[in-house]
């Protein structure tokens, strides 16, 4: 009887892969870029926003540190809270909420309504790149689900090349409002799209060997997590603040702007590319050099960014290993919790975006207090110990 039982759930769910195809996949890459763009706007307009809202740069800054918190709520409780909800019909929730998000950004007539369109985009963050990885596994065979993967965090990595040099640049053209618009019509075809591309995805109810707290019980886990943490803090605490750091010490205009956040970008869809290479060697010597690398990129932005070209190769290099880090982080989870997905990925983003938030929020306290040097020189130490974390997890495995 358990066989037959058995037999028919795996039927079950070959039947789902097979109706949600390489369509649905797409159509969740899209939603990634939609989400990820939506995201990280701010970043490149940081200073128009804090004009027309009339608050200072670092308050803008927190634009990111709200939807960070929210998605920190979100990706920890969702699985519970949202128990016996079809998957598909939450993610087509999640979609719609990015939409009114976007759309009560761009309207929005001061600070306060501003940071609630903020607060809705963090829910979806948190919601989506939750279910992320555990969907993609429902839409494909296994031997698939890499390449699935992949095209699914290539949207992100996209989004990474676009977002914000076009936010910059349509910032110049429309304004920040039309530029946060943009997204809006992108999530509109992302929701119709899933709409016919995914298949019905009932809720599981044993989906899961363990809970998003329970994984924090494991040794290995728990160090693993101290040093993601790191990292997104110590990259956060600079990369928010990168536009008033080019106006106002290298003094870049808007076309320069544009142009060196897009270098950035293509450098980090670069290395999302190459870094795939040297995963398949070995995953720990990757996380830790890269965080170490990026701290001797800071100090080097920290003496040498008054000069346009310096801080224009540097910020190119910087967005190589920035970009690229978080795949090897997501490959060493799916190494170390290959069982537990979906758990496994609700505390990686409740991580990153925890860490996303304090980096974000403490980076515009000294940038607004003491100035960019405290800001890169905080996140230059942030970084050195998120390298010390990854060797002490790298050893923590040695002992299981």
């Amino acid at each position: 009887m358990d066989t037959l039982s058995q037999t028919s759930s795996e039927a079950n769910k070959d039947s789902d892969r097979q109706a949600g195809s390489w369509g649905a996949v797409l159509a969740m890459s899209l939603g990634a870029f939609a989400l990820v763009a939506s995201e990280f706007m701010p970043v490149s307009l940081l200073t128009p926003i804090a004009a027309d809202l009339h608050i200072s740069e670092g308050q803008a800054g927190q634009a990111i540190s709200v939807s960070g918190a929210f998605a920190v709520f979100t990706s920890l409780f969702i699985s519970s809270l949202a128990k016996g909800i079809n998957r598909k019909t939450l993610l087509l929730v999640l979609i719609a909420m990015m939409i009114v998000s976007g759309t009560v950004v761009s309207l929005a007539p001061n600070y306060v309504l501003f940071m609630l369109g903020r607060a809705m985009i963090g829910v979806v963050i948190g919601g989506f790149w939750s279910m992320s990885a555990a969907t993609a596994m429902r839409l494909v065979e296994d031997h698939h689900v890499p390449r699935a993967l992949a095209i699914l965090n290539g949207g992100n990595a996209l989004a990474t090349v676009i977002a914000a040099p076009a936010g910059s640049f349509l910032g110049g053209l429309i304004g920040w409002r039309g530029a946060f618009f943009c997204v809006v019509p992108v999530a509109v075809i992302v929701f119709v799209w899933q709409l016919i591309s995914l298949p019905s995805m009932p809720s599981e109810r044993h989906q899961q060997s363990a809970s998003v707290f329970a994984l924090l019980a494991r040794p290995i886990v728990r160090m693993g997590m101290i040093a993601v943490s790191l990292f997104f803090m110590g990259q956060f605490t600079l990369f928010t603040y990168v536009r008033p750091f080019l106006e106002d010490v290298a003094h870049v205009e808007v076309s320069t702007l544009s142009l060196i956040l897009l270098l950035m970008g293509i450098s980090g869809f670069i290395g999302t590319v190459l870094i795939g290479v040297m995963l398949k060697k070995s995953v720990y010597p990757v996380l830790i050099a890269i965080p170490l690398l990026m701290a001797f990129l800071a100090f080097g932005l920290l003496m040498l960014g008054k000069w346009i070209v310096v801080s224009a190769i540097i910020l190119t290099v910087w967005g190589l290993f920035a970009t690229s880090a978080p795949v090897g982080w997501w490959t060493w989870l799916a190494r170390m919790l290959p069982r537990d997905a979906e758990a496994g990925g609700g505390l990686m983003v409740a991580v990153v975006q925890l860490a996303i938030t304090l980096g974000a929020t403490s980076g515009g306290i000294l940038f607004d207090r003491i100035g960019y040097q405290a800001t890169f020189a905080a996140s230059a130490l942030v970084l050195v110990l998120a390298a010390l974390s990854a060797l002490l997890t790298m050893r923590q495995g040695r002992y299981q």
